[in-house]
């Protein structure tokens, strides 16, 4: 099995990416509900994120956490929302979505249309931001 996310891993796909190490991946959802919602995946293909080993799990919320905090430095937001859903593509992922209302991260909300000017400006701010 090869899901549309290992796909971008390997960047047979384009994304914007804004972290990666040897585990562990970020970019931007293209399809958004709000600017900076961010995508975070372990490299390897596992479909549910509780199936994940304790310490790759544990890294992924690490990897993930220095992501939240550069996005929360990029879009003016009062926190960042985390979910777990993982039904619509079958490899573990984590949405990081900032938050100005907890509505903000319902997921039946009508995603954004970014242009690609715009996805390309948030993506160098959040990667600004990561140290």
């Amino acid at each position: 099995m090869s899901t549309i996310f290992s796909k971008i891993v390997r960047g047979e796909i384009p994304c914007y990416k804004l972290a990666e190490s040897d585990k562990y991946f970020a970019f931007l959802d293209i399809n958004p509900l709000a600017k900076g919602h961010t995508l975070v995946i372990p490299k390897q293909e596992t479909d549910y994120v509780f199936d994940l080993d304790d310490d790759l799990l544990a890294g992924l919320t690490t990897f993930a956490k220095k992501v939240a905090l550069a996005i929360e430095k990029t879009i003016e937001c009062k926190r960042i929302g985390v979910a777990v859903l993982g039904l619509e593509v079958p490899h573990a992922h984590i949405h990081l979505v900032p938050l100005q209302t907890e509505s903000d991260i319902s997921f039946s909300r009508p995603k954004l249309k970014l242009s690609q000017e715009e996805m390309e400006s948030i993506a160098a701010g959040i990667r600004n931001h990561l140290s």
